[in-house]
């Protein structure tokens, strides 16, 4: 079977794996908020000293709607809500730092949005010092943002540099006029050129562009003509994201209709061309919509298998707690996670009396830190020992399934180990699937909430 074949017969409903098990299997039970922090504590006692911590910190404030954009958001332009909300922010930190018996050691810092370059370069810099000050720096920390190519200023990038960001995204998406408008995220070469540019003058060591493939009225000349251009600015990463219209979760992607969107041949072809360019532009598939150079810490810790991913995408910084702060935000515990309210004032409200508001949570079985482990081997390492704790918890016809994978060329197995071949790495999300359990003994219907594999 060619590759084709084998992307359509693969590209069906499956999960990011961001977490596992993943959000809509984590049941209906009421969050209890001091057995969450029960698994903070272990978690935290059982790492700090020798991983450190992962803090995500969500800034929902955007200025205009992109229409494509399924992410927690409010649209304003009344930046006095800036001041409240990092007020919020830092009592929610306070919260956590009254669980711990020593100093936090942060390892790896992320500011995701909305538009975290909404806020001004001073109410971010007091945001981070605030993070930091009852904190500790791990020797190979790791801070990160996402900025709006139109809002970051050379201010924003120094004020977060000098608090010790190295690494920034930018949302480019495609650069096509007509793309643009239909997304309503109109941003010219020239500017992101310039915030590229400015980045790496003021020392940071990590571009990345976010790019996505099957957005309306994208065609293959528009995809080609935004690698091109790509082409000129060598970001050191790259994530090629899969579109994913979900119209009954977010309104803003109604003011398009579906006959705008690629069809499933016409998207597989973005696709196929995007990866065609990122091959021949010397990125490395990392895996899962993740690229990056050679010269990147991407890169190298894919080589060394000593990837690790979580609510942030993959990363480098294996920690076992990451505490998410904000509205919406997903915290991981390793033994638990726990999802902070997605409305602004219930999450206000909470952090200004000094509690937790936790509106979904999950406690995992020992199954499920078993196949969550090995799905994270499978995802950053590209291979999985069937240990003697995973077996017990492989479904009766993992073997023949697997089967089917190898005499394709998406894996390669033996009794113990299972290795994925370069073929395989377009489709990871789907050598996943086989090992959640969550996901196969779902009721009828229940796969169909996840986006396509493409």
């Amino acid at each position: 079977m060619n590759k084709e074949a084998l992307i359509d017969k693969y590209n069906v409903p499956v999960p990011r794996y961001t977490s596992y098990p993943t959000v809509p299997f984590w049941g209906n039970e009421t969050p209890d908020v001091k057995q969450w922090f029960k698994h903070v504590k272990r978690c935290f006692t059982e790492s700090n000293q020798t991983k450190g911590i992962s803090i995500y910190i969500h800034l929902p404030y955007c200025e205009r709607l992109c229409t494509y954009c399924a992410c927690t958001k409010v649209i304003t332009r009344d930046h006095k809500v800036e001041d409240s909300y990092i007020d919020a922010l830092l009592q929610e930190w306070q919260i956590y730092l009254n669980e711990f018996d020593e100093k936090p050691i942060l390892r790896e810092l992320h500011l995701g949005g909305g538009t975290p370059t909404f806020f001004s370069p001073e109410n971010l810099k007091r945001l981070i010092n605030g993070i930091k000050s009852e904190s500790e720096l791990h020797p190979e920390y790791e801070f990160s943002f996402e900025g709006h190519p139109n809002n970051t200023t050379r201010e924003h990038m120094q004020a977060l540099y000098e608090v010790g960001f190295r690494r920034v995204s930018f949302g480019v998406q495609d650069f096509d006029p007509e793309v643009q408008r239909v997304i309503n995220r109109l941003q010219s070469y020239e500017t992101v050129k310039e915030v590229t540019e400015i980045a790496r003058e003021i020392g940071y060591h990590s571009v990345n562009y976010d790019l996505i493939y099957g957005l309306p009225k994208q065609k293959l000349s528009s995809v080609k003509d935004t690698f091109d251009k790509v082409s000129e600015l060598k970001p050191d990463r790259i994530a090629y994201y899969s579109y994913a219209h979900v119209p009954w979760k977010s309104k803003g992607q109604r003011l398009f209709t579906e006959e705008d969107i690629p069809n499933s041949a016409g998207k597989r072809a973005l696709y196929d061309l995007g990866k065609e360019k990122l091959a021949e532009l010397g990125y490395d598939d990392v895996g899962m919509d993740h690229f990056s150079l050679p010269h990147d810490n991407l890169y190298q810790a894919k080589i060394e298998k000593r990837l690790h991913r979580n609510f942030m995408g993959y990363n480098t910084s294996h920690t076992e707690l990451l505490i998410g702060l904000g509205a919406s935000s997903i915290s991981d515990a390793k033994y638990a996670y726990a999802q902070n309210p997605k409305e602004i004032h219930l999450y206000k409200a909470a952090s200004e009396k000094g509690e937790l508001d936790l509106v979904k949570a999950c406690n995992l079985t020992d199954e499920d830190l078993e196949v969550k482990k090995a799905i994270l081997d499978i995802s950053c390492r590209r291979e999985l020992v069937f240990s003697n704790e995973l077996k017990p918890y492989l479904p009766k016809t993992i073997e023949s399934e697997l089967q089917i994978m190898a005499d394709e060329g998406i894996l390669t197995f033996d009794s113990e180990k299972l290795e994925v071949t370069d073929l395989g790495m377009t489709f990871l999300r789907n050598i996943c699937k086989l090992f959640d359990n969550r996901l196969r003994n779902a009721k009828a219907g229940e796969s169909n909430m996840f986006s396509k594999a493409i």
